[in-house]
């Protein structure tokens, strides 16, 4: 029996635009279960970044109902917030989003350093997972390099490391491919793909690509801020 790890019902998002409100989400209603990658298409301005940032406890809606692993999560803090999105959620952004101060093997273990307040005292287990994750993504040489040092490819695959380093129920990645040439666009989704169901997590993968999206196991499709059709796909 599959596993439900998220429920979103009836979502609603607004931003305030002078005098007036817009409406980005109407009332969006979506699951995903354990190890289902969905692909999330639409053109530009549909509404999917908006809908990553709220399953991803990023921003707040302004009505609607969130669960992530059958936890109920409006009306949380913002610090537990930030627990539950550490400890759950894992995210791969189309800019990466590596802090450049940072090294490869430091960027990977910050979630495992904010999903525990004791972390030091597990620092050396702490340090072996994130090393052991950059292993998975075939950078094990590149651990002691800071961003402005590896390619485009490598900085997308330390983000894969760092999203999948806490072993995260939700898997939300906006355009993963979209900042990096077809080739490492191509390597880094079969990676992603192949991680993420290895590890049972279920994943939402917004693209404009229709290639990427025949690679996942459904495909949403948003227009104008509602989801008007979910279709699964041969993959």
């Amino acid at each position: 029996m599959s596993e439900l790890v998220l429920q979103a019902d009836a979502l609603r998002k607004s931003y305030r635009m002078g005098a007036s409100r817009l409406e980005v989400l109407k009332s969006v209603s979506l699951t995903l279960q354990r190890g289902e990658v969905c692909a999330l298409v639409g053109s530009s301005g549909s509404g999917k970044s908006t809908l990553l940032n709220l399953l991803g406890l990023l921003d707040r809606p302004d009505s609607g109902r969130l669960w992530i692993g059958g936890k109920e999560v409006q009306g949380v803090s913002n610090a537990a917030a930030a627990r539950l999105r550490a400890a759950r959620i894992g995210f791969v952004f189309q800019q990466f989003q590596l802090l450049p101060e940072l090294n490869a093997l430091e960027n990977v273990l910050m979630p495992r350093r904010l999903a525990s307040g004791n972390w030091w005292r597990r620092r050396n287990a702490e340090r072996e997972a994130a090393r052991s994750a950059l292993q998975r993504v075939g950078l094990a040489q590149r651990l002691t390099h800071k961003p402005n040092q590896l390619s485009g490819g490598e900085q997308q695959r330390v983000a894969i490391a760092r999203a999948l380093v806490c072993g995260p129920q939700v898997l939300l990645a906006d355009e993963p491919t979209g900042n990096i040439d077809c080739r490492n666009g191509d390597e880094v989704l079969s990676l992603l793909l192949h991680l993420s169901r290895e590890q049972g997590a279920a994943v939402l993968l917004a693209t404009h690509d229709p290639k990427v999206a025949q690679q996942c196991d459904r495909i949403l499709t948003m227009r104008d801020g509602l989801l008007v059709s979910s279709e699964l796909t041969q993959a």
